[in-house]
């Protein structure tokens, strides 16, 4: 990346990583039109650096994520910078339809948005606001599933059982 492109970069995003009860968030935050917006979540195992959020928005998405840490019944509300495709976003929407201490099946959402099972898993996947967008409340019809690309027992999918653990889902 050229310095300018960095320079840029810099002055319009900003990351942060904080504390979660299964390791650390990574937090973007990015200026859209003139707003700053929420871009991006990661998952980040513990052994990443804590880098505290330094600006005002970050700090709000920091709070908020530790309300949801502290109650499940935490309801978020972040500006998110618009992303996806079409799809996603039908995908998305309807993952924020799953009642806290639910659950649904990737084909139970496929048939709602006239998909197929793998597109909707897919979608979910490319999900770049977990927690905030619930599609670890989306589970195979054979068992928990994969989250986020993943369908071996590493880290994503152990975040995948804390949450539906601590939403009181198992």
């Amino acid at each position: 990346m050229a310095s300018q492109e960095k320079k840029s970069l810099s002055l319009n995003a900003q990351y942060c990583v904080i504390e979660a009860p299964f390791g650390h968030l990574g937090i973007l935050t990015e200026m859209v039109d003139g707003s700053l917006m929420l871009s991006k979540i990661d998952y980040l195992p513990a052994k990443v650096t804590l880098s505290p959020p330094a600006n005002q928005l970050a700090r709000e998405v920091a709070k908020q994520c530790a309300s949801y840490f502290k109650n499940p019944n935490h309801h978020f509300d972040l500006p998110l910078k618009p992303s996806g495709t079409e799809h996603q976003q039908k995908v998305w929407r309807a993952t924020q339809d799953i009642p806290l201490g639910s659950t649904t099946t990737y084909g139970s959402i496929a048939k709602k948005i006239n998909s197929g099972a793998r597109a909707v898993g897919t979608a979910c996947g490319a999900n770049p606001y977990p927690l905030i967008v619930p599609c670890h409340r989306v589970v195979s019809a054979q068992g928990i599933g994969g989250y986020m690309k993943e369908d071996s027992p590493g880290l994503y999918r152990q975040i995948k059982i804390w949450l539906l653990k601590h939403e009181g889902v198992l």
